[in-house]
Formats: C-alpha cells, structure tokens, sequence
C-alpha cells in the first residue's frame, strides 16, 4: 500500500501552461517528464462501489496496465492507495487481497463490473525538492470520457512524497499566488460519477460522515472539517454559473465548519482558529444577500405577484427583486473568484492538518467526547423551555443557533452511535431540532422581509407605488399571521427535548 498525500488545485487555462515554469524560494525544481494516460474507472451498474466508498481503476502508460484500488471515504487527509500491474485491461480482483476491495471481490462482483467513463490525460511531471522534502507538481491537461458527454481536465496536483506538510503547504501557497490557483478537493472520479449520473449542475451537497468511536475528539473534528471545507468549496464553480442553489449550498458547508469549530472549542487552540473564524465570516456575510434575495423572491415576491396584486404591478415588483438577485448573485461571484477566498482555502487546509491533540478535551475518546457533548447541550437546551415565549427576538436568534449546533452535532456523531436506543435518541433530536431551527428562522426571516418589503415601497416609481405598498402589505399581513402559530410550535418541539437524554 503507498500512501498518497497531495494538494489538488484548478486554475484558470491561461495560468496552466506557466505552472512548469513556477520558481519557489528555497525550492529546487528538477527536469520535467511528460506522458499520456488513459484512465478506465470500473464499477457495478448500480455503483456499489462508489456506495461503499471505493474506487476501481486501471491506468494504460508506457504499455503498462496499472489497477487502483483507493477507499474514496476515508476520512484522513493521507489516504491509501493500492497499485498493482497486471496483464490487461480487465480488472484482476486476484490482485485485491489486502485491501478495501477484498471483502466484496467475488465472482459475482467480477462478472457485473463494467467501465463506467474513462479520462485521458497528458501529464508533465516535475520534481520539487526543498531541504527537507521531496515533492512532485503534475499539470494535468485532458478531459474525462462518460458516454457522449465530457468534461475538461485542467488542473495541477501537487504530491509530498517524503518530508513535512509544512513544505507541502509553503509550495501550494506559492500556486496558490502566483498563478491564481484554487484548491479543488473534488477528485478526477467525483467529477466523472457526475458526468455519468448526469449531475450537471454542479452543485455539492453534505456527505456522510464515518466516524470510529475510537479516535481521539481531534481526530474527529478533522474528519468533520475536511467533509465540511469539501461541501462548501466544492460549489464554488456553481457560483460562477450564478447558480442560487450553489450560494446557499456553500453557505450550509460553512455553517457547518463554524458550527463544529464551536462544538470542538476546547480542543483548538485559540489564536489561529480565531483568525479562519473571521475569515468564513467574511465569506458567508458576502454570500448572504443572494441567497436572503432569492428566498424573498421564490417565496414571498413570487406567490403574492403571481395571485392578488394586478399583473403590471406584480411584474414590477418581480423584476425589481429578480435584478436585486442578479446583484447579489455578481458580488458573491466576486469573492469566490477573489484572491482572498483562494488564500482562505488553502489556509483552511492548512489549520486542519495543523490540528494535534495538545489542548484541553482533545486526547479524549471520540465516543464518550461526543456522548457528553450533545448530553450537556441538550440539558441546556431543556433549561430554556420555559422561557422562549418570553424571549425577545435577538435571544431567540441566539436560541436558534444553539439548536441549529445541536442539530449539527446529532448529523455529524451519527455513526458513533449503533444502538437502537441510541439511533431512536438522534432520529428524535435531528426531528425536534430541525423543527425549533425551521420556525425560529421563519420569526427571524420575518425582520428582514418586513425590511425588504417597505424599501420595496418607499423606492417605487410614482406610477408603480400603489401596487408595491399594496404587495408589502399583503406580505407583511401574510406573516403576522403566521407568526403566533410559528411561536407556538416552536415551543412544544423545545418542551420535547425534556425527554431526550442518555446517549453514550
């Protein structure tokens, strides 16, 4: 088993090319190579492969037939990788022993795995060393191969082979400045399984998380962090595209990095975490008008335009939020496409890796870490059951977000978890959780509708005035009835925690 232990970038095309021509302060760069690759990914018609999280693959170089065998849903950073060379261009599942495969390598495997898309690649190749490590820098230029559909390949990997991350890091910073590189966590494989599945959007979503109770709590918040920078800067090219469904999925990855960053506290150290802190601050705050716009305009704008207000009326206010969208949609463009979101990537990279088990709760278990903490925030929680029709509206903003960790921390622990008594605990946490998050925002939405509403009225046109009022008065109307009823329920899902308790 080799260990693979690389930064993928992608750049702008432009910037591809000058990559070989890179220089690096410290770094010596040796002589370039070049090869063709052709790539044929195995996998069951139904991808039970993929669904176990692995991958199959055979590489056809210098007359050679090189199968890889990789576990795609390992958790850690360095991942194993498992290479054989065999006699031809089927898979050999004789050649699987010792390795994630072997468990489901039978006859019946052997006879349903088809190739599935294939990517072809010509690959220059440079050595990198610095004092203390050996690196390798591939630019790849190619395109991935899934029926008649296809998608260009440009992009670099950068490879430690020996020596520390640290050096790993300095020289992918370096990309990263110099020729407006973005880290990519998104393997050739993921972007293939899309092509085949017709996912063409390219909008990622949460993933699983496989945790082992096992693991030290820092471990843990690794793998969690890792899946979390992976949803949220995977959907940045969805952004680009001004696609509405990519800003509020990057803006549901970075709540939850934020949250586990909460959830973790005592176990990071403070100084630096503080500094990534306000800097997915930054990012989330850039995206939130597009994402607030668009709900406004789908939800509220939209059914009141289309059934009460008079047609020219309910045009006029559309358009007007349908261009106040496209607005924010550009800016939130801008700061992904800016250097200071490349940098933040990378620098969140970085501090994950970084982490190591040296402050207070970080050497503990995994398991029993979890156990209490959701333990402890549910107690608390029950401690305001009370109190939340007395709250005012910031206290049940703060309320809200406590639930909306506690909901969170239920999603990412679940695997921890096996027990039926256990598993029933979380399903009702995640219910009640999602219940209190859902209406709290709706009352919290509420504040910023009203305000939108009444700047929709106040700068109308003289000749479109009395429709825009009349439409912000229905909204408004609209929510003040919906907003006892909302109180209401979010008071009993609170009074339902009062039974949860006992995990671990």
């Amino acid at each position: 088993m080799g260990i693979e232990t690389e930064i993928k970038f992608q750049m702008p095309q432009r910037n591809l090319g000058a990559s070989s021509r890179l220089t690096v302060r410290g770094c010596k760069i040796g002589k370039r190579s070049e090869s063709d690759l052709v790539s044929t990914y195995f996998d069951t018609p139904n991808q039970k492969l993929k669904r176990r999280g692995l991958l199959l693959r055979i590489r056809r170089a210098n007359g050679k037939h090189v199968q890889t065998i990789k576990k795609t849903s390992d958790v850690r950073f360095s991942r194993g990788e498992w290479e054989t060379e065999i006699g031809g261009r089927s898979p050999d599942l004789g050649k699987a022993d010792g390795t994630p495969l072997q468990e489901l390598a039978s006859k019946k495997l052997r006879r349903k795995l088809k190739p599935i898309f294939e990517t072809s690649v010509h690959r220059i190749t440079l050595p990198v060393r610095t004092k203390r490590s050996e690196l390798e820098l591939a630019i790849d230029r190619g395109r991935i191969i899934a029926a008649e559909h296809t998608r260009r390949i440009e992009e670099i990997e950068l490879e430690l082979k020996s020596g520390p991350t640290t050096d790993l890091f300095r020289v992918a910073k370096a990309l990263e400045r110099k020729l407006a590189a973005e880290l990519c966590l998104r393997a050739k494989a993921d972007r293939g399984y899309d092509l085949v599945n017709g996912n063409s959007t390219q909008t990622v979503f949460a993933e699983p998380i496989e945790l082992d109770r096992r693991m030290s709590a820092i471990e843990g918040f690794q793998a969690i962090a890792r899946s979390a920078l992976r949803h949220f800067s995977g959907n940045a090219d969805a952004i680009r595209n001004l696609d509405p469904e990519g800003v509020h999925q990057m803006r549901v990855g970075l709540r939850r990095l934020r949250a586990a960053i909460s959830l973790f506290s005592k176990a990071l150290p403070e100084a630096k975490t503080e500094a990534i802190k306000t800097e997915l601050r930054w990012l989330t705050n850039e995206l939130a008008p597009a994402r607030e716009l668009d709900v406004f305009l789908e939800e509220k704008i939209g059914p009141v335009a289309r059934e009460i207000i008079s047609q020219r009326g309910g045009k006029a206010i559309a358009k007007q939020f349908a261009d106040k969208r496209a607005e924010a949609l550009e800016q939130a463009r801008k700061a992904v496409n800016s250097p200071r979101c490349r940098a933040l990537l990378v620098d969140v990279l970085e501090w994950i890796e970084a982490q190591h088990s040296r402050t207070n709760g970080a050497n503990s278990e995994l398991g029993e870490f979890a156990a209490e903490l959701l333990d402890r925030r549910i107690r608390n929680a029950r401690k305001d059951a009370g109190k939340l029709q007395a709250m005012t509206a910031r206290e049940r903003h703060k309320f809200r977000i406590r639930m909306k960790k506690i909901r969170y921390a239920a999603e990412f622990f679940e695997s921890l978890f096996q027990s039926k008594r256990e598993r029933k605990i979380l399903a009702r946490l995640s219910k009640h959780s999602k219940k209190i998050q859902d209406a709290l925002g709706s009352l919290n939405d509420f504040m910023a509708d009203r305000k939108m509403a009444a700047e929709a009225a106040l700068q109308a046109p003289p000749q479109d005035r009395r429709a825009r009022a009349f439409a912000s008065g229905i909204i408004v109307g609209r929510e003040d009835e919906q907003a006892r009823p909302l109180l209401k329920a979010a008071a009993k899902e609170v009074r339902a925690l009062r039974h949860l308790s006992g995990l671990g």
